[in-house]
């Protein structure tokens, strides 16, 4: 009997016995074995209740036993959903550093459940992030971080039958740098060639950098001619004379994910040739000291600026005759104990990788007996515009004698 009700009876029913009509017969999925036992195929919750078992003994006594049969199903139909996310191709989930994401779990189990949400990541085993009874679940993470990227799970378990489900899903956590990239450039043992280097390190996962020559307008997406794509934080290209030119714009762009459609980060060089400016003459009176100045701060890249002599533009090696100076930008070239050897043309020398450029001094050298006969003569033209001076007053003191014929006595 189920809930006072007979349901299945091994032999003539009690009813009939006492002459009242006999009850429906059980369900077909309902079998009384011969022990005594009651078999219920496919349960449902509405076989759920307390079950009494009435038997009749030879001896014409009678024995009861009572059960509670409890139906238990699920879990079943678990879902869980993640928002705002990309999915790769391999199911993994990607979010973006600072965004909010939501995450939802659902489930149905009979006749109750337990949902809980749980994290493992880099830095922590599986811990419990929310937990309820209910059909659904979800908590939000504001401002995501990097130390959020892992696997998140969601079990339902049924708290009768203790089955469980479980739904896992790895979300990774992509960021960016706010800064741009860092652009360099490195001499080569060729001074026609260049190194251009370019890092962004920060970022996750590893960003594609791109070397290339800005063409035309820029608008929202770079345009211009690759010299080098790679992915990677940190990126090189060697680049010689024959591809460099005045005015020519060189760019880093740092392509990720995580950037916004139509948004990079970049570093340039707007590349100049050198252009060394100075006097292109100076006399210098021999035996005296005289310093040659050159200044050329205009090239990008960096200049390399020499002095050299001669129309064969001999280098020139400190010492005893020559001192070098440099200060940022200027170079000075004095020559010590100057001679009629060091009369004639210096040349200020500046080569970048775009070109070389020359600046040309033309030193005259004088002699001292020159600068003598100089002075003799200046000396001399004094003592006449002296003498002419004192005649001239003489003669100015005494007019009123001139003029009444006594002359100068």
């Amino acid at each position: 009997m189920k809930n006072g009700r007979e349901v299945i009876s091994g032999g003539p029913p009690a009813a009939a016995a006492a002459g009242l009509p006999s009850p429906p017969a059980g369900p077909q999925r309902l079998t009384l074995l011969h022990d005594g036992s009651l078999n219920i195929q496919g349960v449902t919750p509405g076989d759920e209740g307390s079950y009494l078992c009435n038997t009749s003994l030879p001896d014409k006594s009678t024995f009861q036993a009572r059960v509670l049969l409890q139906v238990a199903s699920g879990p079943e139909n678990v879902a869980v959903s993640v928002r705002p996310v990309t999915a790769l191709s391999n199911g993994t989930l990607i979010a973006f550093q600072g965004s909010t994401v939501t995450f939802n779990c659902s489930g149905s189990s009979y006749p109750s459940q337990q949902l809980t949400w749980s994290f493992r990541g880099a830095s922590s085993s599986n811990d419990s992030l929310a937990s309820t009874s209910g059909s659904w679940l979800d908590f939000r993470i504001g401002d995501i971080q990097p130390r959020d990227q892992g696997v998140y799970s969601c079990m339902a378990h049924n708290n009768v039958s203790h089955q469980a489900v479980n739904k896992s899903t790895q979300l990774l956590v992509y960021y960016v740098p706010d800064r741009h990239p860092e652009c360099m450039w490195a001499p080569a043992q060729d001074p026609s060639h260049i190194l251009f280097s370019c890092s962004w390190f920060g970022a996750y996962p590893t960003p594609t950098l791109l070397w290339g020559e800005d063409q035309g307008e820029q608008g929202a997406h770079w345009k211009g001619r690759v010299y080098a794509t790679e992915v990677t934080d940190n990126l090189t290209v060697m680049m010689n004379r024959s591809q460099l030119f005045d005015g020519q714009t060189v760019r880093c762009v740092a392509q990720h994910p995580a950037f916004d459609a139509g948004k990079e980060k970049s570093c340039s060089f707007t590349l100049k040739p050198p252009f060394p400016e100075g006097e292109p003459l100076t006399t210098a009176l021999e035996a005296t000291s005289v310093t040659l100045t050159c200044t050329e701060s205009e090239s990008i890249p960096p200049s390399n600026t020499t002095w050299r002599k001669g129309l064969q533009q001999q280098d020139i090696v400190p010492g005893s005759k020559y001192l070098l100076f440099q200060d940022g930008p200027l170079l000075k070239l004095t020559i010590l104990n100057i001679s009629k050897d060091d009369e004639g043309v210096y040349f200020c020398r500046s080569e970048n990788p775009l070109a070389v450029r020359e600046l040309e001094v033309y030193l005259t050298v004088k002699t001292s007996s020159v600068y003598t006969g100089a002075i003799i003569g200046v000396f001399i033209a004094a003592l006449i515009v002296g003498l002419v001076v004192i005649i001239a007053k003489t003669v100015y003191s005494s007019r009123h004698r001139i003029c009444l014929g006594g002359g100068f006595g």
